[in-house]
């Protein structure tokens, strides 16, 4: 049960932040495509999985950012898990670039969300359900088609600083 009387908070948005640092995630490029036909994309480390029985996925979206209404309106996306090598991948993705895909291979996938080349995996997934996240907004999908490569690293983010697993 949430106490909505409960006292204010007493630290920042950034301790917030450094303290969610703490955690690593791996990174993610979240696409699809607007019913324009334009490509769009984040990056993303909001990103989960939820159930294996239906086989359900989330992401979290910044109500402010440029891709919102177009991520709002979508029925389909895909998740792309980037690999230690894609560092410049997750830096054009999480830029202001209006012309992100020009920069990287891609294709459409069955679900019709743009899929990026040489990504370690992608996971293309029909819209479940939306809830509101505060200032964002919590998009839970239904995976329809995986493919993954067992070739490379995942890139991982920590900190604020990106970084891979430790050889084995």
């Amino acid at each position: 049960m949430v106490d909505d009387q409960a006292p204010a908070t007493s630290f920042s948005n950034r301790d917030f932040r450094n303290v969610m640092g703490c955690f690593a995630t791996g990174v993610t490029v979240v696409t699809t495509c607007g019913a324009a036909g334009e490509l769009v994309g984040m990056t993303a480390n909001s990103f989960s999985a939820v159930s294996l029985q239906p086989p359900l996925v989330l992401f979290c979206i910044d109500r402010g950012a440029n891709c919102f209404a177009i991520f709002e309106a979508a029925d389909s996306f895909a998740v792309n898990i980037l690999t230690a090598e894609q560092t410049n991948i997750s830096a054009i993705f999480s830029s202001n670039d209006d012309d992100r895909f020009a920069k990287v291979g891609s294709h459409i996938g069955r679900t019709g969300a743009p899929i990026l080349e040489q990504a370690l995996a992608t996971i293309e997934c029909t819209v479940h359900a939306r809830y509101d996240g505060g200032d964002h907004e919590i998009v839970l999908g239904h995976v329809r088609q995986m493919h993954m490569r067992q070739d490379q690293q995942p890139l991982l983010y920590y900190a604020g600083s990106y970084g891979t697993l430790a050889a084995t």
